[in-house]
């Protein structure tokens, strides 16, 4: 039986925090069965639905295909039973085959030892069977992907239907300065409740745009574009039996499902010449230029349309880049600003400082805990309200 016959689990991946809104787009797709977990969510399903995650999900890092769950006491233990997968099944003899894995094992210290035993078992089963064995390596832009989930005696071989990491969407081709990640700037812009707001017509205003990733994901969630559309290469493509015809018709139902309706306006300002260059850079690559409005400003300058919306900022939070002291005005200063100009709008500012988002001095009405890499944040919401709006005399 081909493997794209098959059901398995599935497991997205995702970074901490973002389980929640993952699993809220899987529900979209139709899936079922979900088990949210510390880093990602599984399903059950086939490797057409595999595809379908790839292409439409905007918070997951991979989508991994479960091929066996067995128990491996040591590494030996582990080729053991990793030699009698049909791997003839998967693969092409003269293929390409790349491991990367999650090891904690007492009797191996090294993952790059459970990864060549991975590989050794693949290569073995081939010369057994056709006499000769696939080429393997690093690249996980060649043949398949495999992933390994070693704890204690616990074993589960997956296979790794993206590839390189659906983070890396494709378009940022200038990242500017301390960019935020393509799946948490998805997150803060899904946990917006944005998508609803777009239908209605509303507006996504990114002050402080950097290199525009907040503006770019608002963009394509507006419109309703799939992230895995933007002309990237899946490993699934590469496993025996992949049916482009069928992959075609996903890629065309996606396309056809994007919403040319949207009315309202994305607007990304930044004080500094070389991050809105980045932006429109990327902005183009993403296929969403035309419907974003750059403008070099201040922050506090940035136009505030009229019918509402999200104003979201990601400001510096002294962890990386600036000074903590040297950050609290700016902090005030985005709290005057939600104040003074953008009444009747939902205000967002992303911080790794707790102690800085004192200083804007508005209560919050949400705070959504979220990870950048390591560090631990928040999406701070605020509710504007329409009466805090100065009128310009």
């Amino acid at each position: 039986m081909s493997i794209f016959e098959q059901t398995a689990t599935i497991l997205a991946t995702c970074p901490l925090g973002l389980p929640p809104f993952l699993s809220g787009e899987m529900t979209a797709l139709g899936l079922e069965q979900l088990h949210p977990l510390d880093n990602g969510v599984e399903t059950r399903g086939t490797m057409q639905d595999c595809m379908r995650m790839n292409l439409h999900l905007r918070t997951a890092h991979r989508v991994l295909f479960e091929l066996r769950r067995f128990h491996a006491a040591d590494a030996d233990a582990l080729y053991a039973a990793l030699v009698k997968v049909p791997w003839e099944d998967i693969m092409e003899a003269d293929g390409y085959v790349s491991v990367s894995s999650s090891v904690r094992n007492d009797t191996v210290n090294d993952s790059r030892f459970a990864n060549v035993r991975v590989k050794d078992a693949v290569a073995d089963r081939f010369m057994q069977r056709a006499g000769r064995r696939p080429d393997s390596g690093p690249d996980q832009s060649r043949g398949i992907c495999l992933f390994l989930h070693w704890k204690d005696d616990n074993a589960i071989l997956y296979l790794d239907t993206t590839g390189e990491t659906l983070s890396r969407r494709g378009y940022r081709r200038m990242p500017h300065k301390a960019p935020m990640q393509e799946t948490l700037a998805a997150a803060c812009v899904l946990a917006s409740n944005w998508a609803e707001a777009a239908q209605e017509g509303g507006n996504f205003v990114a002050p402080m745009c950097g290199s525009g990733t907040l503006a770019i994901e608002a963009a394509m969630v507006a419109l309703n574009r799939a992230p895995g559309m933007l002309g990237r290469d899946f490993a699934f493509s590469r496993v025996k039996g992949f049916d482009q015809d069928e992959y075609k018709k996903l890629r065309k139902k996606a396309s056809k499902a994007t919403n040319k309706n949207f009315t309202g306006r994305i607007i990304a300002t930044d004080h500094d010449p070389a991050a809105i260059q980045a932006a429109r850079t990327n902005a183009r690559m993403a296929g969403v230029e035309e419907n974003i409005e750059f403008s070099l400003c201040d922050f506090s300058e940035t136009e505030i349309p009229e019918n509402g919306g999200m104003v979201m900022l990601n400001p510096e939070y002294g962890k990386r880049l600036g000074d903590e002291k040297a950050l609290a005005p700016v902090y005030t200063s985005i709290g005057d600003f939600f104040k003074q100009h953008c009444g009747g709008y939902t205000g967002y500012i992303f911080t790794g400082n707790l102690r800085l988002a004192k200083s804007v001095g508005l209560r919050t009405k949400r705070r959504i805990i979220l990870y950048n890499a390591k560090i631990e944040c928040r999406l701070l919401e605020y509710e504007l309200y329409a009466g805090t709006r100065k009128k310009s005399s």
